[in-house]
């Protein structure tokens, strides 16, 4: 195992951190976690060098906490860094973020947690707890002695993210969407570049994006790896082009069974930064291109077409699913959802989402085309 420090904490972590989003369910109703193997799994993993393990209080309807709190017991809450997050959609006051977090303690069975995040950070989630003082309780937790370091997890654009880096100057480390797929996405690389010169430190999550780059590949990304004359799974080449990058202290990978455990335990025996040859990073490149291609709409989220809508539909909730099915070959899955959850094309032609689109897309079009195939 390889392992990585925390630029401005100085704490070293393994390269491969064990996210508690995905642990083994039982088939029955609810899916609830299978214990058992869970805290087999991730005992496992921190007997075999993983020391970073992260959680969230919404995790597995809540329970992921819980579970995680057992596996620590027995001597192994002193061998890891624990990572929690607070849920910003739970909280309405001040009091509300320290009342929380006094839950999560009890469910980890710890008196501490060593990273704490803000959960997934937007404009508008941040916007809020930033009001009700979320930097003062984060201080106030630290010299309470309930939490070690401060950060942020993050989901929206790059002008959104240097903002909410730039609005504090306590961070600590923050945790971003990263994979081959997402360079130029959401923080984006360049925004991890400027967070990381700050001495802040990345977590990354989704490098596999949920695990779609390993499991519906279409033909053509399979045809670039075959023919790139190296004898490694998608999964390897996804993990080697984040670990590549010295930016990225730790790795969250959401492990549902021992076999996927194994595999990344061996792939990150070598997690080495600066890994990537420049025949492999042309691979890549190739890849993400193969992937962009697929792209129908090109929607990039950002809602500005919502604002001028008369029929109020949601219009990138149709257009980014849509590219997303179109990309990892899942189209009959989303006219599946389309068809339950829209069913019909509200659209009256106005016009005034295209007048404002900064992608300049042809939204009307889209709309009916979509409407079309999922209804055909």
């Amino acid at each position: 195992m390889q392992y990585r420090t925390f630029p401005k904490t100085g704490e070293a972590v393994s390269a491969l951190g064990f996210g508690c989003m995905r642990l083994p369910v039982q088939q029955t109703e609810g899916n609830p976690i299978d214990r058992p193997e869970a805290i087999r799994m991730l005992r496992h993993a921190i007997d075999s060098g993983v020391t970073y393990v992260d959680t969230a209080f919404g995790y597995h309807n809540e329970e992921s906490e819980v579970v995680v709190g057992l596996a620590l017991q027995d001597g192994y809450r002193e061998k890891v860094k624990l990572a929690t997050k607070l849920p910003l959609w739970k909280v309405e006051t001040y009091e509300d973020m320290e009342r929380l977090l006094d839950i999560q303690l009890g469910r980890l069975q710890t008196d501490h947690v060593d990273f704490y995040l803000l959960h997934a950070c937007n404009r508008n989630s941040f916007a809020k707890v930033k009001e009700l003082g979320a930097f003062k309780f984060l201080e106030d937790m630290k010299a309470k002695g309930k939490i070690r370091f401060a950060g942020f997890s993050f989901h929206d654009d790059a002008e959104t993210f240097r903002s909410i880096v730039d609005s504090w100057d306590k961070w600590d480390f923050c945790q971003v969407q990263m994979n081959v797929l997402d360079e130029f996405n959401q923080a984006t690389m360049e925004g991890v570049r400027y967070a990381f010169s700050k001495k802040i430190g990345l977590v990354v999550m989704e490098p596999l994006r949920g695990g779609a780059l390993t499991v519906r590949m279409p033909e053509e990304i399979k045809a670039i790896y075959k023919n790139s004359g190296f004898d490694r799974s998608a999964a390897e080449w996804a993990f080697r082009w984040v670990y590549d990058k010295p930016e990225f202290i730790t790795i969250l990978s959401g492990m549902s069974t021992m076999e996927q455990l194994e595999e990344n335990l061996r792939i990150f025996d070598k997690a080495e930064p600066n890994c990537l040859s420049e025949k492999e990073k042309e691979i890549l490149t190739s890849v993400r291109k193969a992937y962009e291609a697929r792209v129908r709409v090109g929607c990039t989220g950002c809602e500005y077409c919502e604002a001028g809508c008369p029929m109020e539909i949601k219009i990138p909730e149709i257009f980014r699913p849509y590219d997303n099915a179109a990309m990892f070959d899942t189209l009959p899955r989303f006219y599946e959802r389309y068809r339950k959850e829209v069913g019909e094309n509200k659209c009256i032609k106005c016009g005034a989402c295209e007048a404002i689109c900064p992608q300049k897309i042809s939204i009307r079009e889209w709309l009916d085309t979509i409407c079309a195939e999922a209804n055909a």
